[in-house]
């Protein structure tokens, strides 16, 4: 009671409501849909005949979609899943694609008929797609078919029953899609050949004809859902090691659409335009980039790969951009670019910066190249993900996650649930409509996140006397590359089915390009101790894990430290590393 008591105090301040000031609502409105497919069918109706999305290669060449058109093809898949693949209400349905106009009308058309989508990356090895196509039990496979040779080794593992193939230049005028074919086939081999399945394999145009033929009203399998009924699985990793699906309800995601808008109404001018650089499939991209702008009708300039850099030329000078979201490695990365640090964007309006900290001299610089600022965002998977904003003003603070965004609340709390006195570090959490359902199918690791409607986020965090919250370090052993959440204990498991690796411990360590890189440390088994070079544990990890993923440093000790019980103490080997990079 006196903890509650206590609570409730802290709570009763809300120092942050005082920034809000008249532009921001203290509490969110109620919802405008039930669901996503509710949010999608009104903005295709209200903005029918604009441009939703563009899709950009490098060279210029592009496809675009209207919202009407959008609209008729994510029904056909919708009436294809419904038909030929015999899907019901809440059916997984995993999705590996790049940006480009497949997702969207596939991502839409799931939604569409009541199923649940699972995002996965594209760059995922074979060992890392069985294991999220068996945890989610998904159904039906929508892949890249640059991707199509892990499909023999894949698909006999699971019990994905049809597979659909979708690419790059999918719905690209003819031209230009020959083109982009051509390329891929005979200059850049690309294009494996697709292997023969014991389950039908068919391109997406396919599978949108047989919908259409199917003549099926899609409405009523979509009337009928609210905001508690599941829309996504975002995998994630955990202490464990193993990757998890969050689960995001259509509520969680539409409350963080609106969320977001919130934060960056004051900077909409009513004609947006988005330069999507990030994966489709991180749920940074897909909230802030696919629905919210969706949702006000704007145009999406989807980039199918942001690496090289360069490859975001065309697209910012063809296309009148109002907005960017990036990680800070690529806006970084981008005004190292001549030919954007002399025209940057006319229009933009302003950036948003997400899933890794936003270097002070990157902001600082940008405002300088590009007139605008960045705006940086705190979030998690698991809370869809959008949790405090540093707001697009003056009262901006360098250095901090801004504050929590409305309807949010926030606390920080010592190790045994107790808020901590002001000016504190404490672990964050959080509780609001954005929280996640729970973990797919892990009811233990559900119960240890959220406590009383308390998400605990592993992160510790200070906040000022207004409010503003600063991240100062993390409870959870987790590196964060370029954004993305890698998990020691997954590269660990991997290192050890090397049978020249004893033991290995992974951390991170400080990288200029990607804020983190993980950094192995392996002992040598002496049955196979001439085997053991740093060359070849990458090569080992290539096969098993995604490339962000793989460490990019490799130390090889005779004993790694440990405690009394045998434990080994990652601590210890990050005391190693703080003194290695002090001053640098």
């Amino acid at each position: 009671m006196g903890e509650d008591f206590v609570i409730s105090e802290q709570l009763a301040a809300r120092p942050w409501h005082a920034a809000y000031g008249t532009t921001l609502p203290v509490e969110l409105p109620e919802q405008r849909h039930p669901s996503l497919a509710h949010m999608v069918d009104a903005a295709c109706d209200l903005h029918k005949s604009h441009t939703a999305f563009t899709c950009v290669v490098p060279n210029g060449m592009n496809g675009s979609l209207s919202y009407a058109q959008v609209a008729e093809m994510s029904d056909a898949f919708a009436a294809f899943l419904l038909t030929s693949c015999g899907l019901q209400p809440g059916a997984r349905v995993a999705v590996q694609l790049p940006n480009g106009l497949p997702y969207p009308v596939v991502a839409f058309g799931v939604f569409k008929a009541g199923c649940v989508l699972v995002n996965t990356n594209p760059l995922y090895t074979p060992s890392e797609m069985v294991h999220q196509f068996n945890d989610s039990g998904a159904e039906v496979l929508v892949i890249i078919d640059m991707s199509a040779d892990k499909l023999a080794e894949v698909i006999p593992q699971t019990d994905i029953r049809v597979v659909v193939l979708a690419g790059v230049s999918e719905f690209f005028p003819a031209i230009p899609k020959m083109i982009v074919r051509g390329v891929q086939k005979v200059w850049s081999k690309t294009l494996p050949p697709v292997p023969k399945l014991e389950v039908p394999v068919l391109r997406i145009t396919e599978a949108l004809a047989k919908g259409r033929a199917a003549k099926v009203e899609v409405a009523p399998h979509w009337r009928d859902l609210c905001s508690n009924d599941l829309a996504l699985l975002q995998y994630t990793g955990g202490t464990t090691g193993v990757a998890k699906g969050a689960m995001l309800t259509h509520g969680n995601l539409l409350a963080n659409v609106d969320q977001v808008q919130a934060m960056g109404r004051s900077h909409m001018t009513g004609h947006e335009c988005i330069l999507t650089a990030l994966p489709l499939y991180h749920i940074f991209a897909f909230t802030a980039n696919l629905l919210t702008f969706f949702d006000i009708g704007a145009r999406n300039i989807l980039v199918p790969s942001p690496r090289p850099v360069q490859n975001l030329q065309r697209a910012l000078e063809n296309y009148r951009v109002t907005w960017i979201t990036g990680v800070n490695t690529l806006f970084n990365g981008l005004m190292n670019e001549e030919w954007f640090a002399a025209y940057p964007p006319k229009h933009l309006v302003a950036a948003i910066a997400g899933g890794t900290a936003l270097h002070q001299s990157v902001a600082s610089r940008w405002q300088v190249i590009t007139g605008t600022r960045i705006a940086e965002g705190y979030g998690l998977t698991e809370t869809a993900p959008l949790v405090s904003f540093n707001p697009l003003s003056d009262l901006a603070k360098p250095g901090s996650i801004g504050f929590p965004v409305p309807g949010t609340d926030v606390l920080l709390v010592d190790d045994d649930g107790k808020p901590v006195a002001s000016g504190l570090p404490g672990e964050l959490i959080v509780k609001g409509p954005q929280i996640m359902r729970g973990y797919w199918q892990r009811p233990d690791e559900t119960n240890e996140a959220i406590k009383a409607g308390w998400f605990y986020t592993g992160d510790v965090a200070v906040m000022d006397e207004d409010g503003f919250l600063r991240i100062v370090d993390r409870k959870k052993d987790l590196v964060l590359v370029s954004g993305f959440n890698v998990y020691p204990n997954e590269i660990e498991d991997a290192l050890t089915k090397m049978d020249a690796v004893l033991e290995a411990a992974v951390i991170g360590i400080p990288d200029a390009k990607s804020g983190e890189a993980a950094r192995a440390y392996v002992v040598k088994n002496p049955d196979h101790a001439g085997e053991l070079t740093r060359e070849a544990v990458i090569a080992h990890c290539k096969v098993l894990l995604t490339d962000y993923k793989v460490p990019r440093s490799v130390v090889i000790r005779d004993e790694l430290p440990k405690s009394p019980i045998g434990k080994i103490l990652r601590k210890d080997l990050k005391a190693e590393v703080k003194a290695e990079f002090a001053g640098k």
